[in-house]
């Protein structure tokens, strides 16, 4: 995402506010499973998040549908739909013009599990050892009692 510019950092607290207002919005219409669309109500889909544009005018959510399978067919009926999604999520949200929504894969989850990879791998493991060994065989550089009474 972008950087809000007029801050110079990440979103605003009203962009993360509202985008968090659609995520519960949205979440709440998915799990209630009375949807038109067969793919959407063959799937449970978790919305882990929703950022905001600058303006407050686009929502782009980011969807998993459980077990991290049929993404592609999730996204397309997501988007085939999000109208319709729109629509249900200004009658739970009152916000003063509801953002469009666009749907993309959520990558959390494989980054995570990405992380957790490199922090369990081989090389890792060796340079954290080498480094514990090292922290032991150092003598505590803290000083003593009689060090400090002497100054």
């Amino acid at each position: 995402m972008k950087p809000d510019t007029r801050t110079g950092g990440g979103p605003s607290q009203r962009m993360l506010r509202v985008g968090e207002l659609v995520r519960h919005a949205l979440a709440d219409v998915l799990s209630r499973g009375d949807h038109i669309d067969p793919v959407l109500a063959g799937h449970i889909i978790t919305v882990p998040e929703v950022r905001m544009s600058p303006d407050l005018k686009i929502a782009t959510c980011y969807v998993m549908p459980l077990g991290g399978k049929d993404i592609t067919p999730v996204i397309k009926a997501l988007a085939d739909n999000a109208r319709r999604l729109r629509t249900e999520v200004a009658r739970r949200v009152e916000l003063k013009s509801v953002p469009e929504l666009r749907f993309r894969k959520d990558t959390s989850f494989d980054e995570g599990a990405r992380m957790d990879a490199l922090l369990r791998s081989p090389q890792v493991q060796r340079d954290l050892d080498a480094l514990e060994s090292h922290s032991e065989d150092a003598p505590d550089q803290t000083p003593t009692d009689k060090e400090t009474d002497a100054e």
